[in-house]
This record gives structure tokens, sequence and C-alpha cells, in this order.
């Protein structure tokens, strides 16, 4: 009697071989990057949402860069090492011991289909909870022409069968093998074992486990998915188009939740980011990983954020930068050409034009003008700006770290501050300003002269 859908476990094996020669990078192909994760990231995502509790990747030998990702992902994975390249079952069967403590469903994925969605992994799961033991995922291309072709006799699935081995009329048939395979856990091992490599390649091929399922008299079932859910990457090409169809999906998901994509084509999403509700986004706006938009912000044109957290009604832009640890409050104003990096921006508080606020805190309805820095590194460590609530920093000011601006305080533009300034006083330091009357009329005189003139000196001051 089948486990419960709600109830089933369920085990991840990963393929994630990392062979790129085709992507013409020393970059092994699962870490290649799209949408502000890697190839491989993606898949372990989808696994897990789609309540995979156990998880084993299997890696090419000596891709340590490729077990680093998954530890940084999932630190509990498995890592298995598959020392000879001798085809997709016999990368399976690296994972064995995992696969002998138990589970209710075995899924297979590879770390190069990074759009696979969790719902068509759950669909899978789906197929062995309704007594499958092996369910493939298919698709319908617009031209099958080159894929494995799924063959379904009576509702059920009785072959793949490659292009090259398929009769006239199993060429025509539209649902071609996506490769993604489930097998149910007391059963994956008696078809995995059962593959042999009598093959012109000599290798271990998992979509032979449909026929030999059938053989040993068990169901094997197709499902269709779309075609993106499938989609494998091995050419920087192809990692472009799979770059903009997550674009797609991800715009068109912001949308759906309540945010206004001015440009939808022009804008650009990291996986994990959040936009709030009427948040409007202006084109030509790039998001890196870990961005938070509340409710009714505002992000002008030409602005780049990453690891940043913008509160409701704040306005971001145009051509902003907000790098890691930038936190806005509540309608804050961040203008052009402004860079916050490291730094609490308090509600209300404004800094609109020409301005770099780093490894600082700036109080609520506090003013920055134009052209003022936070000096933050002294060349070898960095070092904290506090400034209060209500205090205004006139233009092109800077504020060498570690220094303090209390409460309400005013710093007069061009000002140096090195010290700390006490709430509510002014700090000015700047030379006073000298003038020489008469002095340009002078000079112009001189030039006047002409540029043979053997008297075109400066006047004196």
């Amino acid at each position: 009697m089948p486990t419960a859908k709600n109830q089933r476990t369920c085990l991840a094996i990963v393929l994630a071989a990392g062979k790129g020669t085709r992507m013409k990078s020393r970059l092994p192909k699962p870490l290649h990057m799209i949408a502000g994760r890697s190839l491989l990231a993606h898949v372990l995502n989808a696994v897990a949402i789609a309540g995979a509790r156990d998880m084993a990747v299997v890696t090419a030998a000596r891709h340590g860069p490729v077990a680093e990702e998954v530890e940084r992902i999932v630190p509990e994975a498995q890592i298995f090492e598959q020392r000879k390249r001798r085809g997709t079952a016999h990368a399976v069967l690296a994972a064995k011991c995992a696969i002998k403590r138990g589970a209710d469903d075995i899924l297979v994925t590879f770390g190069d289909t990074p759009l696979i969605r969790p719902s068509a992994l759950a669909s899978l799961r789906a197929a062995l909870a309704d007594g499958a033991s092996v369910a493939v995922l298919g698709f319908t291309p617009a031209d099958p022409a080159g894929y494995g072709r799924l063959v379904i006799v009576n509702g059920e699935l009785a072959a793949i069968r490659e292009e090259n081995d398929a009769t006239p009329e199993e060429r025509r048939i539209p649902l071609c093998n996506g490769g993604l395979m489930a097998l149910a856990g007391d059963k994956a091992l008696d078809i995995l074992e059962r593959i042999d490599d009598a093959n012109a390649k000599r290798e271990f091929y998992l979509t032979d486990a449909v026929a030999i399922a059938r053989d040993m008299g068990l169901k094997a079932v197709a499902v269709e998915a779309e075609e993106n859910d499938v989609r494998g990457i091995n050419t920087k090409a192809q990692l472009a188009e799979a770059a903009a169809a997550l674009q797609h999906r991800l715009r068109a998901a912001a949308m759906e939740a309540g945010a206004t994509l001015v440009a939808p084509e022009t804008v650009f999403l990291s996986a994990d980011t959040k936009l709030g509700s009427d948040v409007v986004i202006e084109p030509y706006v790039v998001f890196g990983p870990g961005v938070v938009v509340e409710d009714g912000a505002i992000i002008r044109s030409f602005s780049h954020l990453e690891g940043a957290h913008v509160g409701k009604g704040a306005r971001v832009g145009p051509y902003a930068r907000l790098r890691p640890g930038a936190d806005l409050g509540q309608e804050v104003h961040i203008g052009n050409f402004v860079e916050v990096k490291a730094a609490t921006i308090e509600a209300r508080a404004k800094a609109n034009h020409l301005t770099y606020i780093g490894d600082a805190r700036v109080g609520a309805g506090t003013n920055v003008g134009a052209g003022t820095i936070t000096c933050n590194y002294d060349g070898v460590a960095k070092h904290k700006t506090d400034i209060g609530e209500g205090a205004f920093i006139g233009s092109n000011s800077a504020l060498v770290a570690p220094v303090k601006v209390g409460d309400g305080a005013y710093v007069g533009t061009g000002t140096v501050v090195t010290k700390d300034v006490p709430a509510g006083a002014l700090a000015i330091a700047r030379t006073p300003q000298t003038i020489k009357e008469g002095w340009a009329k002078r000079l112009r005189e001189v030039k006047s002269l002409g540029k043979n003139s053997k008297a075109r000196k400066k006047p004196k001051a």
C-alpha cells in the first residue's frame, strides 16, 4: 500500500557532472549563473520545494568547486563522485548508499536544467504515489527532431525510443523525453542494477529503466511538462536563452503579484527578488540577489540594487546604486548618482544627488547634500559614520569615519568633519574666503596683449 501523498519521503539525486567543454569556460557548467544563482542552485531549490528532504549530488571526479557550491546551498546534502563517466544510470548508482537508506520517491534531475519547476517534479512524485514505479518527464517541442520519443501504449509508457532507433511511425510521436525521471524507492535499486552497457558506447543509460520496469511487470508512465522545464544547457548561447526564459517567468510573476514594470523586457530580476504591491519599476533596472522592495516604493530608471532592503514608499534613482547591506526606511529618497553600501537610512531621510554613504547610519528626517561622502576606509579597515535624526549635511562635505553627527546638527557646505559634532551644533571646517578686487580684470588685460607678448604674467594677488 503506497504511503499517503503528503507523507511520502523523497530523495533527490542531482547529476552535476560539471563537464563544460562546449561552454568554452574554465568554470564548471553547473556553476554558471542566471538570475543571480548558479544553474545548480536553481535545481537544488526546485527539488527542495518539491519536497525532497534528502539530497545526493553526483559530481565528476576532482570537481571541488561544484562540491563547495552544494555545501554552501545545502550543507546537509551528500556528495558523491562518478569517477568514470559511463552514462546516466552509472552516475545515479554512484549514490547507491543514499538510495539504500530508503525513501518512497527517488527524483533524478540534472545540474544543467535550471528552469525545472517544483510543480513539474511534484507531478512525477504524484505519479509514483498513484502506483507507478517509473515516471518520466516528457515535453512536446515545436520540432521533435533529434529527441528520444516516449512511446505510450494503453495509457502507460512502453518505451523511450531514441530517434536513430525509432520506426517512421514512432518518429511521428510528438511527446519527447525530457530526461528527468522518478523511481519508486522500493524498486529503484532492482531496476537500476539491471541496466547493462550492451550498446555502442558501452555506457549505462537511465532511459533503459522504462523497458526493465516493464519486463519486471511494473508500471511506467509519462508526465508532460513545458519545454522550458527540461531545457538543458551546453553552450553560452543556450545559457542566454535559459536566462531570457527565466526572466520572462520572473517578470510575469512580479506583475501578477501586484508590481508595475513599466517596460518589463528591460528589467532584470534575481530569482529571490521580492517586490511588494504597487511597487513601480521603471525601465532599465537591474536586481542582484537579496533585494526586497516593500509596498509603494518606486525604483527609477538605470538603478542597480543588490543585497538591499527598500522600505515602503521609498524612492530610489534614477542612476542609483544600492550595494549589499543598504537598508532604506519608509519614504526614504535616494536620488541620482547616489551609492549606498552597508548603511541604514532611516525613515524620510534624503540623499538626492551625487553622494556616497557607506558603513553608516543616517537618522530619520536627515538631509544629506549633494557631493557628500562618508570616508569609511582608511586603507586598512572600514569605520562607521553615525548621523543622528533631523540633521543637515551641507553639500560637498566629507565625513571622516569613525565620526558621529548628533541629532539636529548642521554641517556647513564643504566641511571636512574629523571630530564628533554634538546634537544641535554647527560644524564648519573651511578657510575664510578672500576677495581680490580687480584681479580678474587685470588678468584679462594681460592675456589680451597677445600670444607673442612677453608680458603675459598673471597679476599679483
